[in-house]
């Protein structure tokens, strides 16, 4: 079993009732939770958004990290990292700690590669909890979408600061979709990166991945529709 669970919130303001101003506001509400609450990682995923209208949200969700760290300043430096999904552009406009790739995205090297052009990186240095390596302000933190073994070893080859390996237990969006299972996921953590689960977790069933081998959870559902701090608290409780 892991000896730290990394937690990663990500993002769906759709699931919020009300108009796209009220989910806004909520999702804002809820990445101020997730800081406060001592999450390890935020990806926004509003994959539906404009360029235009995902960078304004980005940058609301950096000052909304920024306003938690000042209410809670015993937690800094272990409050999120914020990575943008897919937008490479949009985490460097905003100086966002990083990216999170799909598959069959452009390569961790390139991102790299891009940032390291652009002379930007994280605003902030910081050691990520549980880990002794201190960002440099050259290296974005990049996670990948993996949904094998291979495509973990791949992203690890690439340089991949973390896999998030999918679905161990079910995807909400697609229920045909075949769960990954436990035994994927376990072969998956034998890669010397990170993996994080992601899936249909639960309470109930978190434990059981963590066993497996996952560094940590990663998860929409389970923290936006929960007490951000009590879902940290049992899901640490048992490592």
């Amino acid at each position: 079993m892991a000896e730290s669970c990394f937690l990663y919130y990500i993002t769906d303001r759709t699931a919020f009732p009300g108009d796209e101003l009220a989910r806004r506001r909520r999702l804002l509400e809820k990445i101020g939770e997730a800081a406060r609450a001592g999450v390890d990682y935020i990806q926004l995923r509003e994959k539906d958004l404009a360029t235009r209208d995902l960078e304004s949200l980005a940058r609301e969700a950096v000052r909304a990290i920024r306003e938690a760290r000042k209410l809670a300043p015993a937690l800094w430096p272990l409050t999120p990292a914020l990575l943008i999904n897919s937008r490479t552009d949009v985490a460097l406009a905003v100086q966002a700690d990083g990216v999170h790739l799909r598959s069959d995205d452009i390569s961790p090297q390139e991102v790299g590669a891009i940032w390291k052009k652009c002379g930007a990186g994280t605003p902030f240095d910081r050691l990520r909890a549980g880990s002794a390596r201190q960002l440099s302000p050259l290296a974005p933190l990049i996670a990948v979408s993996c949904h094998s073994p291979a495509e973990v070893a791949q992203a690890a080859a690439n340089g991949a600061t973390f896999a998030v390996f999918a679905p161990v237990f079910e995807k909400k969006d697609s229920p045909a979709t075949r769960p990954t299972g436990l035994a994927m996921l376990e072969q998956a953590c034998q890669t010397n990166i990170p993996v994080l689960a992601l899936g249909g977790i639960s309470l109930s069933n978190a434990q059981s991945c963590l066993a497996a081998g996952a560094a940590g959870i990663a998860a929409i559902r389970l923290f936006q529709e929960n007490e951000i701090a009590a879902v940290a608290r049992r899901l640490r409780s048992n490592i």
